[in-house]
């Protein structure tokens, strides 16, 4: 790759953030996301830590079938399985900070066209990639590295009859599974604050990319005091927390070559979904039918958490879009 000049758009002062925090601390050790193998380790014993890993996130966010977990859930909704929709799905399987009202958000934000290919790196049950596919009228890919998502994916997009518009599979983001050049852009929805090498994982975006296609993410960064409470959606008690900061983002996307930079402070926005969430909780109002059913029994603990995180500035959300430049 050569290099670029990156034309950077901070929203909010972004650019002001200080970088002094690197990493997020777990109980026994720090986890920084800048990318490469921890001080000592052969690179033999660095991949092995990265499969051991990856198998220990796959199986935090999903085990068993999650497909029939939901399909049980809409039964009990009344929702006829051969008449569903979307918008009817979207409650469950926008299952990231925000869910649908994000994804909408995001979409408004996609130079995406009419034919296009896009990949969406950490797909998770596929309702963004369904939405995306039908509003766009483009083609869209999956992978994911959790089996049970992946599996629930592909039925639920057979329901929908959505299967020659998007597909799925499993896979590693690490180690993208694609030719280069191959897509017009890709996202990735709260993907990387599971994402141990940054570095390798926007290579591995801007390699599948086309000249000029466009890469975006929306993440929970490391505020500028640190150190998150838990758990948290995406880490019970640290383990398998990888958080940088959004100016740690900025200079990772730009080192894997990306131009036009653009980061938006999204936090209270989260904010205030969370408050929303937990007044709900708190009525005994929550929908049979959300991304509760997927969180356990810890749920109402995680969503407290991500919303005191984000007031106490031990997160930052942001929203990234960036793209690979034409020549």
């Amino acid at each position: 790759m050569q290099p670029h000049a990156a034309k950077t758009v901070y929203v909010n002062n972004l650019g002001a953030e200080t970088a002094v925090l690197s990493c997020s601390r777990n109980r026994a050790n720090t986890r920084c996301a800048s990318g490469g193998s921890r001080s000592g380790n052969t690179l033999a014993e660095h991949e092995e830590g990265t499969v051991s890993q990856g198998a220990s996130i796959a199986d935090h966010w999903a085990t068993g079938d999650v497909y029939a977990l939901i399909v049980s859930a809409l039964e009990a909704s009344a929702k006829p399985l051969d008449s569903l929709t979307v918008e009817d799905l979207a409650p469950v399987d926008h299952f990231h900070a925000r869910g649908f009202p994000a994804t909408v958000e995001l979409g408004d934000h996609l130079p995406v066209k009419a034919g296009d290919h896009i990949l969406d790196i950490g797909c998770g049950l596929g309702g963004p990639a369904r939405y995306l596919a039908q509003r766009f009228s483009c083609t869209v890919s999956g992978i994911d590295i959790t089996a049970p998502f992946v599996e629930a994916a592909k039925k639920l997009t057979d329901l929908l009859d959505l299967s020659d518009k998007v597909s799925f599979e499993q896979g590693d983001a690490h180690h993208l599974p694609y030719a280069d050049g191959l897509f017009d852009g890709a996202y990735s929805q709260h993907v990387t604050m599971n994402i141990a090498d940054r570095t390798q994982f926007f290579g591995e975006a801007w390699r599948v990319l086309k000249p000029g296609g466009f890469f975006a993410l929306t993440e929970h960064g490391l505020g500028r005091t640190g150190n998150p409470h838990h758990p948290v959606p995406w880490s019970e008690d640290g383990e398998g927390e990888w958080l940088t900061t959004p100016a740690q983002t900025h200079d990772l996307l730009t080192a894997a070559d990306f131009v036009d930079v653009e980061i938006e402070d999204t936090g209270p926005k989260y904010l205030e979904a969370y408050q929303s969430v937990l007044a709900l909780a708190d009525r005994g109002e929550l929908p049979p039918f959300g991304m509760h059913l997927l969180m356990g029994e810890t749920a109402p603990q995680k969503v407290r958490n991500a919303a005191r995180n984000i007031e106490e500035e031990r997160t930052h959300p942001v929203q990234v879009l960036c793209r690979k430049a034409r020549t």
